[in-house]
């Protein structure tokens, strides 16, 4: 069950207590990206926002350095490192970029010797024993949310005499791991201040000259599918930010840093539908008329609503189907059935919105009549974009579990853990033809065929993300063309 708190009793009284601790330098950094998963970023690291938000709230100087978008490799992030001198260096990172993580903490020992080490983040969170055993380089971990616990480390320095009283982190002791007791899960999410992007170069993030920015409205995840650690992350009870708070962000994103459209990335926005119905109302109200897209679950929509949020400007609405086989959705604990993902889409595509659908191949058990089951079902239902993920193994899910308990080869390279190749063995579906698979669909799916009638979609129908795919599909072409001479 999950734990709360009353952040209201933390937060209000944070400029008061800012002379009682030391006004320290931080720098946040998401790390240098790989060759194996490098691509140009859609969005501001809004994790790294929020809890320079924070911080910032308690003077703090604080310095973001979100690598990718900026070009720099760990050379040259060594150099902003030492040119800084942060008296605390958080870095978080997904599985996929751990690795790089690991060689920026490295480096960054090097030029501030004496400067704690911080990481956060999902794959950080649950590989925290292994992380602090193998990599003297790295000084503390952030389990789950980090907001909080951040403030806390920060408030500590520069003595960290009161590792054991913070909740929620991991750190060596006379060579011991010491994990503190979870932090619980913050209650009143309107309490968080706003991401601070003042910290990051918003122009940077443009996308065919569009400036595309993210929003949560919610954390907490009550469906536990067996491939995801939402739930472990941000609790299995879903909380929820209120309307007002919600609707006031997202005029601010468009006065403050001219966002062209916006990104919900809530789990499953439409979870709450009362919720979700009064903020498309308050958007309608106040005028906001930026396009936005969202994921959500099939089973936690109706007609209504995604009619209300088509007129609230929703131009894409994400499902995760997974599966075309009833026995794998039952394996993955999706909670759903067929009949429900195909009637969702329907009333999604009848109001005109840009569906998009997610599905994973290769789920232990599955076999290769099961995988065709959905691929008809796609063919099928014909979504305007499909993620065909490969079954990946994160650290803390329960398909990760399974696999151990299979006894079944895993690589332990963790920049394959990109849902686009196949890390573990599985004796019905080999990876070379899960791989196969994979690419003989996206050539047939991105054929001109299809850009022609997303250009149709986006300028003669006004749908953004139509747009933006009719672009991405003609890219794709052109590179198998190049690709072939």
């Amino acid at each position: 069950m999950d734990c709360f708190i009353n952040s209201s009793k933390l937060l209000e009284n944070w400029g008061e207590r800012v002379d009682k601790f030391s006004k320290i330098r931080i720098m946040l950094v998401n790390p240098p990206l790989l060759k194996d998963n490098s691509h140009h970023p859609l969005f501001p690291p809004l994790g790294l926002a929020y809890l320079a938000g924070v911080l910032k709230q308690d003077e703090h100087e604080i310095k973001i350095i979100d690598c990718p978008v900026s070009n720099l490799d760990h050379n040259k992030l060594s150099d902003e490192i030492g040119a800084f001198q942060p008296n605390l260096i958080g870095i978080t990172s997904m599985t996929p970029t751990i690795n790089s993580a690991i060689k920026a903490a490295k480096n960054a020992k090097k030029v501030c010797p004496d400067s704690p080490v911080i990481f956060g983040g999902p794959h950080a969170t649950f590989m925290d024993r292994e992380i602090l055993e193998k990599e003297q380089s790295i000084d503390i971990v952030v389990r789950g949310e980090g907001e909080l616990t951040l403030r806390e480390i920060a408030q500590n320095e520069p003595i960290l005499k009161n590792l054991q009283k913070i909740k929620g982190i991991s750190f060596r002791k006379n060579k011991k791991i010491i994990r503190t007791e979870n932090r619980a899960y913050i209650q009143d999410l309107d309490e968080l201040p706003l991401p601070a992007y003042e910290y990051v170069p918003i122009e940077k993030y443009r996308i065919h000259r569009k400036i595309h920015l993210p929003i949560m409205t919610s954390r907490g995840c009550p469906f536990q599918c067996s491939f995801c650690v939402a739930s472990e992350i941000f609790g299995a009870r879903f909380r929820a930010r209120s309307c007002k708070n919600v609707v006031d962000e997202l005029e601010w994103l468009k006065n403050e840093y001219g966002a062209n459209a916006i990104s919900f990335q809530d789990d499953t926005l439409t979870y709450d539908r009362k919720r979700i119905l009064d903020i498309c109302d308050e958007i309608e109200k106040r005028e906001i008329n930026l396009p936005w897209g969202c994921q959500t679950r099939v089973d936690q929509v109706s007609k209504e609503v995604l009619s209300k949020m088509k007129r609230a400007k929703c131009n894409l609405v994400s499902f995760g189907i997974e599966s075309g086989c009833q026995k794998i959705l039952d394996a993955v604990k999706k909670r759903i059935t067929i009949s429900q993902a195909e009637k969702a889409i329907k009333w999604a595509k009848e109001e005109g919105l840009f569906v998009a659908v997610s599905t994973i191949m290769g789920y232990p058990g599955e076999t290769k009549d099961m995988m065709n089951q959905t691929l008809d079902l796609i063919q099928k239902i014909e979504p305007d974009d499909a993620w065909l993920c490969i079954a990946t193994p994160y650290p803390g899910t329960d398909l990760r579990r399974l696999i151990e308990e299979k006894g079944w080869k895993m690589s332990d390279n963790w920049t394959k853990y990109d849902t686009m190749h196949p890390v573990f063995d599985n004796p019905n579906l080999p990876s070379k033809e899960l791989a196969e698979i994979r690419t003989k669909f996206y050539n047939n799916l991105y054929s001109p065929k299809y850009v022609f009638r997303q250009i149709i979609k986006g300028y003669f129908k006004g749908n953004y993300y139509s747009q933006l795919m009719a672009k991405t599909a003609a890219g794709y072409i052109l590179w198998r063309i190049r690709s072939k001479i």
